[in-house]
């Protein structure tokens, strides 16, 4: 793919290819208007780093109480227990 179909091209934004259109289909219809397409790219972006976040608290989480699902029965000592 990377050879053929979705060859880089230095003219264009990275990611941007000539043959793939929305969510990197191929030969699907792309975003045409700028404002739109830049607004898609931001919010894009912004949902990454906020799953980024995410991933990393559940990160913290697991390796503070030693589970990623909340079950803060198995950390009695924390200084942010109510009860």
């Amino acid at each position: 793919l990377e050879t053929n179909l979705l060859a880089a091209d230095k003219s264009r934004a990275p990611g941007d290819f000539e043959n793939a259109g929305r969510l990197g289909l191929p030969f699907a219809g792309g975003i045409e208007d700028a404002d739109k397409r830049a607004r898609s790219l931001n919010s894009e972006i912004a949902n990454g780093r906020l799953a980024m976040m995410a991933i990393t608290g559940m990160l913290f989480q697991d390796g503070l109480t030693g589970s990623a699902w909340g079950d803060w029965s198995l950390y009695v000592d924390s200084p942010l227990r109510a009860f």
